[in-house]
C-alpha cells in the first residue's frame, strides 16, 4: 500500500517555512499532495489561482508531489485521494495544541488516517503567512520570507 500524505493549508502566501516542510517530508512518503483548501474562517489575501500558481512553480517538477485544491473536510479529501496521512508543520507549542485538537477530531472521524507532525526549522519558528500578509499590508519587504522564485512582482 502506498504511503500517501496530504499537506493541507491556505498557503496565503506560501512561505519558506511551507517550502521547508515540503522539501523535508517528501522522502517520507511515496506521494505528497499539497492541498490548497478553502478555509471558511479566513478571508484570502491572494486569489486561489495565484496561490496554486506559486505552488506549481515551486513543486510542479517534483515527481512525488501533486498539487490540488479542495473544499470541505480534510479527512474527506484524504479518503478521495486514498491518503493515510495528514502532514502538519509545527512552529510553537501553541501550534501543537491547536493541531493536536484537530488531529484528534480527524482521528475520531476517520481512524485509519494518521496525523504526522514535523517540527519547523528554528529559523522559521516565527514565520507565518499571517505575519507576511501584515507586513505586505503596511508596505514592508517580504522577499526574505518567500521561497526563491516567488518575487514581489508576483504579489
Amino acid at each position: 500500500m502506498k504511503r500517501i500524505a496530504v499537506f493541507p493549508g491556505s498557503f496565503d502566501p506560501v512561505t519558506k517555512g511551507h517550502e521547508s516542510i515540503v522539501r523535508r517530508s517528501v522522502n517520507l512518503f511515496d506521494k505528497l499532495i499539497i492541498a490548497l483548501g478553502e478555509n471558511s474562517q479566513k478571508q484570502s489575501y491572494f486569489s486561489m489561482e495565484q496561490r496554486l500558481s506559486w505552488l506549481r512553480e515551486l513543486f510542479g517538477q517534483e515527481e512525488k508531489i501533486e498539487i490540488s485544491q479542495y473544499n470541505g473536510l480534510t479527512v474527506e479529501f484524504c479518503r478521495e485521494k486514498k491518503a493515510r496521512f495528514i502532514l502538519r508543520g509545527l512552529r510553537t507549542s501553541a501550534d501543537f495544541e491547536f493541531e493536536r485538537g484537530i488531529g484528534q477530531m480527524n482521528k475520531m472521524m476517520c481512524p485509519d488516517i494518521e496525523t504526522v507532525f514535523l517540527l519547523c526549522e528554528p529559523e522559521y519558528a516565527s514565520l507565518s503567512s499571517s505575519i507576511v500578509r501584515d507586513i505586505l499590508r503596511h508596505g514592508g519587504d517580504v522577499s526574505r520570507f518567500l521561497p526563491d522564485g516567488i518575487t514581489l512582482s508576483d504579489i
